[in-house]
């Protein structure tokens, strides 16, 4: 996979006539960027203070909602809520986490590591149920993830990955290799080997987080957008903790939970906390039925390869394919696009990776193309936080896996907040503490590595190889995963 992408072959790509690259995602085409709230008006008081609101943030404010009513709960948001990663995602409701098992493993025990996989095989039901209790209608359709091989080195891989996953958590019937004459057969081009998981669902991201925003709104949650929050500062000395805006007002509350994931870096003392990783995405016009009928992508199921630049896509509400994958993943100083702006040689590689994996699509245009930021510790393990001392609440770090995460981190938030000492409270992710990235230049020139190593281990793989390359061995120990 090449990194630059020629003039030629940005004009061979084919394009509608109302493409657009950014305008924050695709997703918002459709319902269109909502009017915006109030900022903050001035100083206030509340019980807990959230500084985000993307999906960790929201669901942390309705689930301390509905156990506490009476609780006095705002929302600080930058831009508007949904503007981050929780409106430009993939839309992968999935069952998978990004952290190393054997690190939680580490410090808790293999039974707690098998017990936050199962919790989130629930989250996947939770946020659907939720959905369907408070009248969100965010195009969820669970009918599972397939995750393919497209040469023998990522059949190896995959391989092993099902046998792996079958011994932290998910049983057989949770994941497993599908047969070749099993339906529906989804027919992706050079496939050499599938598997397939059930605890997955296809959702409308955009959908779901403005949904949910009018939900938790409308329980009495308040929501301050255009209100950039630049410090987040400890209870001490008799203070409260506070969220401190760039105005200079302030948000004081028992507790302030940092819900920031990929814009963690523009929080004071905060820059090397969590690497802001860069995805994007690109969608397609509608595809008309004759072709998805060559493809044989009847479901809805999502669909993901093993390629260590790997990329995820689904088939849309109104048939289109949107795929997403790394691209330029990492911008220097900690960086990130202001309103989902995508590079054209990243459109170029997306676009290959489309019509290599469906060369059916090739005519098809495309419609849309988007990215957005995403957070990443440097164990590249999520966590979830609280400081009862200093008043202080924290989670991210999701590495991509954030649409369900997050629900559960919300749910952990509130029972943590409330001094609940049950099930969530005892996973082996709260709590969890790292260092922090290196300093610049060193974190944009290792980013720079890991990722061109990886893709030529890809292109080593695809050309001639049986085995997994060595360079994504290399890649791997750089990054620390």
């Amino acid at each position: 996979m090449k990194l630059i992408a020629s003039a030629a072959e940005m004009r061979a790509i084919p394009r509608s006539a109302e493409f657009r690259n950014g305008g924050v995602s695709f997703w918002y085409r459709e319902t269109g960027l909502p009017e915006r709230r109030p900022a903050l008006p001035g100083s206030a008081d509340y019980d807990v203070c959230i500084v985000g609101g993307g999906y960790t943030g929201l669901w942390t404010a309705y689930y301390l909602k509905k156990a506490r009513p009476e609780l006095r709960v705002a929302i600080l948001e930058r831009e508007f809520a949904g503007f981050g990663a929780s409106g430009r995602n993939g839309g992968w409701l999935s069952a998978e986490f990004a952290g190393s098992r054997e690190r939680y493993a580490q410090t808790h025990g293999k039974g707690a590591m098998i017990a936050l996989q199962r919790a989130m095989m629930a989250a996947v039901d939770e946020v659907i149920a939720v959905a369907e209790a408070e009248g969100i209608d965010a195009d969820i359709v669970k009918d599972g993830m397939r995750l393919v091989a497209t040469n023998q080195a990522q059949r190896e891989r995959l391989e092993e990955e099902v046998r792996h996953l079958q011994e932290w958590g998910y049983w057989p019937e949770d994941i497993y290799l599908l047969e070749d004459d099993r339906e529906p057969a989804l027919r992706v081009a050079d496939t050499v080997a599938a598997a397939y998981s059930p605890h997955a669902a296809r959702i409308q991201p955009a959908k779901l987080v403005l949904g949910l925003a009018s939900v938790v709104e409308g329980l009495g949650v308040d929501i301050f957008e255009d209100t950039p929050v630049t410090e987040i500062r400890p209870r001490e000395e008799g203070r409260p903790a506070a969220a401190v805006t760039e105005t200079g007002e302030e948000v004081r509350a028992e507790y302030v939970i940092r819900a920031t994931e990929g814009f963690t870096a523009s929080l004071s003392g905060q820059r090397r906390q969590w690497l802001p990783m860069n995805s994007s995405m690109i969608a397609t016009e509608p595809i008309g039925a004759d072709i998805w009928e060559r493809i044989g992508w009847e479901r809805r199921e999502l669909l993901g390869d093993s390629a260590h630049t790997y990329i995820y896509a689904q088939r849309t509400a109104d048939d289109r394919i949107a795929i997403g994958g790394r691209g330029i993943p990492y911008r220097f100083g900690s960086g990130h696009d202001s309103n989902g702006a995508t590079p054209p040689q990243t459109i170029a590689e997306l676009w290959r990776a489309l019509t290599r994996l469906f060369p059916e699509v090739r005519e098809v245009p495309v419609a849309h193309a988007w990215s957005g930021v995403l957070g990443v510790p440097r164990d590249w393990c999520p966590t979830v936080s609280l400081n009862r001392e200093e008043g202080l609440g924290w989670a991210g770090g999701y590495v991509g896996s954030g649409v369900t995460t997050s629900n559960l981190a919300g749910r952990t938030l509130c029972d943590l907040v409330l001094g609940r000492d049950g099930e969530l409270a005892r996973l082996p992710w709260v709590g969890r503490r790292v260092r922090g990235w290196e300093p610049e230049p060193l974190r944009w020139v290792g980013t720079q590595v890991i990722y061109g190593l990886y893709r030529s281990a890809d292109r080593r793989e695809a050309d001639r190889g049986s085995r997994t390359s060595r360079l994504a061995g290399i890649a791997g120990r750089i990054a620390g995963r």
